[in-house]
C-alpha cells in the first residue's frame, strides 16, 4: 500500500472550501485537518472527504463551469477523473480497495503536478528597459 501524502492545490476559484485542505476522517470522528492518528489503527485515509470529489464533480459538470472553460480552453472540460475519483473513494470507504487506493493517489499525484507545471509567464523585472520612452515601432512607420 502507498502512502498518499500530498498538498492539494486548487487552481478552480468556484470550490467548495473542504477541497482547499487535506485532511484525514477517521471513523466515529468529524472531519478533521491535519495528520492522522495512527494510533487508532485507521490507517491510510483518502486525501479529500468523498463528499469534497462529489461536489467537484458537480460543479464540473454545471453549465456555468462548462462555458468558462470552454471560453478559457476552447473545449469541453473532462469530468471523467472526477467521477472515477468520487466512485474510488466510495470504493475504499465500503470495502477498503487497494485498487481504489493506488487510483485516489495517482489521482492527486498527476493534480498535484499539473498545478506545478503552470509557472509563471512573465519575469518580474526591477526596472523598465533603457528604450522605453522611445516610440514603439508602429508610431515610427505613420
Amino acid at each position: 500500500m502507498c502512502r498518499c501524502l500530498l498538498v492539494i492545490l486548487s487552481v478552480d476559484h468556484e470550490v467548495p472550501l473542504s477541497s482547499f485542505f487535506i485532511g484525514w476522517r477517521t471513523e466515529g470522528r468529524a472531519w478533521r485537518p491535519g495528520r492522522p492518528d495512527m494510533a487508532d489503527g485507521s490507517g491510510w485515509q483518502p486525501p479529500r472527504p468523498c463528499e469534497a470529489y462529489r461536489a467537484e464533480w458537480k460543479l464540473c459538470r454545471s453549465a456555468r463551469h462548462f462555458l468558462h472553460h470552454y471560453y478559457v480552453h476552447g473545449e469541453r472540460p473532462a469530468c471523467e477523473q472526477w467521477r472515477r475519483d468520487l466512485a474510488s473513494c466510495r470504493d475504499w470507504e465500503e470495502r477498503r480497495s487497494a485498487e481504489a487506493q493506488q487510483s485516489l493517489c495517482e489521482s492527486e499525484r498527476a493534480r498535484v503536478q499539473a498545478a506545478r507545471k503552470h509557472i509563471l509567464v512573465w519575469a518580474p523585472r526591477q526596472s523598465p528597459p533603457p528604450d522605453w520612452h522611445l516610440p514603439l515601432p508602429q508610431e515610427k512607420d505613420e
